[in-house]
């Protein structure tokens, strides 16, 4: 398996002899180490607005293209905005401004600002969003949970699996990975005293990773989003631990991050300021 989650060895300058780059030197840059190929089949990663050709004035940095994000770019006078989800997933007959995707293609275009997502190919990829989890928790011997084919080549998959240093109980993992993640609220099944050593993690939907956790002897399973009878199956064989779709996938923007600032140290590079967790906690 090829580690393609080392940045330096799979990025490049992007910069030419004046110093400046294209917009699509920095996309190059993206997808050699999160490949349009990974992506699932239901996806639409890759360029959403705007000509690649243009040279570069900036890039910021989120998990959701918003119009408050677009308006952040705007200010800042960046031209590229990078995003985990994608801001286009289903097609559109008219362009009317009606839902803030539309408000967001229309100012974008105005303002000629490219739009470029790396979703479910950024997950699949080795040393993607599930490995950013898994270091933040703290993991040690990370392996993939479910190994996906590229091209003939096992390169990553869905989900990671991996070890703590030492056993933490149940409430002590949930009030640390609560703490960590910002979360408002940890849903999670029953508890059965279980110490917990193993843990497999899948950022966003991942509950359909669930039964390759349970077989890899994982004790607890941590997604952003379960179904509710899920709780009920899963009780006597694992700890599920829902901390939010936007919590546990937060912490791509700084993958965006390192992979730009490798490639292109001479680009300005910001993570937006906008909160764009559509869930609120009272």
């Amino acid at each position: 398996m090829k580690n393609r989650g080392n940045v330096k060895e799979n990025s490049y300058l992007c910069t030419n002899f004046r110093g400046q780059m294209k917009i699509k030197e920095v996309i190059s840059a993206l997808e050699r180490f999160a490949p349009l190929p990974l992506q699932d089949g239901f996806d639409n990663a890759g360029l959403q607005i705007g000509l690649t050709e243009a040279e570069a004035t900036g890039a910021l940095l989120c998990l959701d293209v918003t119009e408050a994000v677009v308006e952040e770019a705007i200010a800042l006078g960046y031209n590229l905005i990078v995003s985990h989800h994608p801001l286009l997933f289903k097609g559109y007959k008219s362009i009317t401004g009606k839902d803030y995707v539309e408000r967001c293609i229309m100012k974008a275009i105005r303002n000629e600002i490219v739009i470029y997502s790396a979703h479910t190919n950024l997950d699949n990829a080795q040393g993607g969003v599930n490995f950013k989890i898994a270091e933040k928790i703290g993991l040690k011997n990370v392996q993939v949970l479910d190994p996906k084919e590229c091209m003939g080549e096992v390169v990553a998959g869905a989900g990671v699996i991996g070890e703590l240093d030492e056993p933490e109980t149940e409430t002590d993992f949930l009030k640390r990975i609560k703490k960590l993640f910002e979360v408002g609220c940890v849903k999670h099944n029953r508890m059965t005293g279980r110490l917990i050593r193993k843990v497999a993690l899948c950022g966003g939907s991942g509950a359909f990773l669930l039964p390759r956790a349970v077989d890899g002897g994982a004790d607890v399973f941590i997604t952003g989003e379960v179904k509710y009878h899920d709780y009920f199956y899963y009780e006597n064989q694992i700890l599920v631990a829902e901390i939010g779709h936007y919590e546990s996938e937060q912490y791509t923007k700084e993958i965006f991050q390192s992979i730009i600032r490798e490639a292109c140290p001479e680009l300005e590079v910001k993570m937006t300021r906008v909160n764009t967790n559509p869930i609120k906690y009272l």
